[in-house]
């Protein structure tokens, strides 16, 4: 008979296997494994020596607060001759003698979150579980390193907003290893609905991608439980924030966290797909960020934008399009669907619509979309901070057999696609590359004769404010040209004056116009229509390294702005922060004085304590003028500050 092995103490190395599980930026003080991957602890025996076939050791392992073996929330095992790592298994690697190596491996489907193990009668040791992207055996498989690092490690990206002719890049801290984070992502998923009503079902549901996905895309807004973000697209930010104060994920969980799972105020469409990226991350789901530009709300199902507007290129009526819209895409393969749809599946946490009563939406794969309204469809490259478009991802090449499939699919019914684009009369919009924030500049409207006869033609040319979701504000300039003359073969190009007088005013803070021109044909009575949304730019926030950066030294850094605007800058503040470089914590500095215009730079130096492991942190400056609503927000990365410095705005 085998003899119990008589356990005094034990070690559970976490600093080996931590590092050996990609956990270690989590901490090193407790055990955070990922599964169907061995890892190994130290036993001290109190009497006796381990001797192979005739030592025993009964394992237990369990999750949740109803434990059971047909749930696969609890597992028995005792010591092989080998690891198993299709199970949960345990074998002794090293020599016989008073201390035992002891390797133990968890089922590679086994369900994610906080677990127990019980070493026999010696008593137990806790541990946390996640997900396992490097591991043949888990379904969250990705088999490429530089995705792992991207998707996975990476604790800063880059979320493009903007419009689709000009992308600009919000820097995102995703702070997904910060002190603190994994646990609060372990809380979200207990205090989900089906948690609180059903706990045993929901610990073991968290096997499966599938169901976690789900769960956090629910959870990430606070529609109809106690979700992270509320979140908000009109009128002011009373007793919150603006959406745009947010720069990283960790701030905001923190937040949730310590205000009792109180929702967050606010959030848009944008913050809402950057925090369930992180908590995806945290949990071992390889997940990025995804743009769609031209989003809109395709109530009729013809997969077309459609805009009614009046002579004057007001809109009166139509689909609610916005200027891009941010979801999430999550990798696992879906063994309950056939295998063309494994990989990429897109989840989108921003309430709009409900599924199954809840406001959630996916995982849908990718692959099994592919009729989306949209344009430029974009996320952050592996290993880069260039725009990677994924649209071939979502959608059918323009004009393609299965494109043209896809319009009989919706019952298209459209005349404005039947047509041919006309020859005669043509109108676009064009602009300049000096579109900054603060300064006066000119649009055109580029009118062009096609035909061979005199035209007398009508041109309405004017643009307003816009916010990112489509919510049209006021007129920023407008031209009403009732005698546009143009022989055959002729060009006229009307230019539009922008003045920051007047538009300075009603910008939101997604610094968008959007301009308008309305071409009317006096002889034939036709119209044409040119829309394009204008993005303006921030001014740049440059940075200077004093000295040499060197690990766990203070460094100092000198960080410049010049006010581009005409009037001063009251109450400007920096604020900086960094997954492992400033503490999990956002530093700021904040100056009262006014920030003269144009004359002079504002000049700060700031001392960091660098405890890097990645040499990253991102630098926000806001700022405010008489403007109620001008408000700027500038950022910052710092890459790899050893060898490189590289700037973004």
């Amino acid at each position: 008979m085998a003899q119990a092995l008589d356990i005094d103490r034990w070690d559970l190395e976490c600093e080996l296997n931590n590092t050996d599980h990609y956990t270690e930026l989590n901490g090193l003080d407790r055990l955070i494994v990922r599964r169907g991957q061995p890892f190994t602890i130290s036993l001290y025996l109190r009497s006796g020596s381990y001797q192979p076939g005739a030592s025993s050791l009964e394992c237990i392992a369990e999750t949740g607060p109803q434990p059971a073996e047909q749930y696969g929330t609890r597992a028995s095992f005792g010591l092989s001759a080998n690891i198993d790592t299709s199970r949960w298994s345990a074998a002794v690697i090293g020599p016989p003698g008073d201390m035992v190596a002891l390797s133990i491996c968890t089922a590679p489907d086994a369900p994610i979150g906080r677990y127990t193990l019980t070493l026999g009668g010696s008593g137990h040791f806790e541990f946390i579980l996640l997900f396992n992207p490097w591991c043949p055996g888990d379904v969250v498989y990705m088999d490429n390193e530089q995705s792992l690092a991207e998707y996975v490690l990476s604790q800063d990206g880059i979320i493009f907003r903007g419009s689709s002719s000009h992308p600009t890049r919000t820097p995102w801290n995703f702070g997904q290893f910060e002190s603190g984070i994994l646990d609060i992502c372990l809380r979200i998923l207990d205090m989900n609905p089906k948690c609180l009503r059903n706990p045993g079902k929901d610990c073991s549901g968290r096997r499966n991608p599938i169901y976690v996905s789900r769960v956090l895309s629910a959870m990430v807004n606070c529609n109809d439980d106690k979700g992270v973000l509320a979140g908000k697209w009109t009128g002011g930010y009373e007793g919150g924030v603006s959406p745009m104060f947010w720069r990283g994920s960790v701030e905001i969980l923190r937040n949730w966290n310590t205000q009792a799972c109180q929702p967050v105020r606010y959030g848009q469409c944008w913050v809402f797909a950057a925090v369930a990226c992180s908590i995806s991350r945290a949990l071992g789901i390889p997940c990025r960020v995804v743009t769609n530009y031209w989003s809109a709300h395709d109530n009729n199902s013809n997969l077309v934008i459609e805009r009614y507007v009046n002579e004057h290129g007001d809109p009166i009526q139509g689909e609610m399009i916005w200027n891009y819209h941010c979801w999430v895409e999550s990798w696992m393969t879906r063994p309950d669907l056939k295998p063309d749809f494994n990989g990429w599946q897109t989840s989108d946490p921003t309430p709009q619509e409900k599924s199954e009563g809840v406001y959630c939406c996916g995982p849908i794969p990718v692959r099994a979309v592919k009729e989306v309204v949209g344009q430029n469809i974009s996320t952050k490259g592996v290993g880069s901070d260039t725009r990677e478009d994924i649209t071939h991802l979502y959608k059918y090449p323009e004009g393609s057999d299965e494109e043209r499939e896809a319009f009989k699919k919706a019952n298209h019914q459209n005349k404005l696609l039947r047509q041919q684009p006309s020859p005669g009369l043509h109108l676009a919009i064009k602009v300049t590359s000096d579109m900054r924030k603060g300064c006066d500049f000119d649009v055109f409207a580029v009118v062009t004769n096609n035909t061979k006869s005199n035209k007398k033609c009508r041109l309405v040319f004017g643009s307003c404010a816009v916010s990112y979701t489509g919510h049209v504000g006021e007129n920023c300039g407008f031209k009403d040209l009732l005698n546009v003359e143009l022989s055959p073969g002729a060009e006229r190009k009307v230019p539009l004056r922008l003045n920051y007088s007047k538009y300075g005013g009603l910008l939101t803070e997604d610094n968008l116009i959007r301009l308008a021109a309305v071409l009317i044909d006096y002889t034939t009575k036709e119209s044409v229509l040119v829309v394009r949304n204008i993005v303006l730019e921030n001014p740049e926030i440059k940075v200077r390294i004093l000295g040499e950066p060197k690990m766990n030294r203070k460094l100092a850094a000198e960080i410049t702005l010049k006010n581009p605007l005409p009037e001063p800058l009251e109450n400007c503040c920096f604020s900086i922060e960094g997954s492992n470089l400033t503490g999990g914590c956002i530093i700021s500095e904040r100056h009262k004085h006014a920030h003269r215009p144009l004359a002079e730079h504002f000049r700060r130096i700031m001392f960091l304590v660098l405890l890097f492991k990645y040499s990253f942190f991102r630098i926000k400056m806001q700022q405010t003028c008489k403007h109620a609503k001008c408000v700027m927000v500038c950022d910052v990365f710092l890459l790899d500050l050893v060898n490189s410095l590289i700037l973004f705005v």
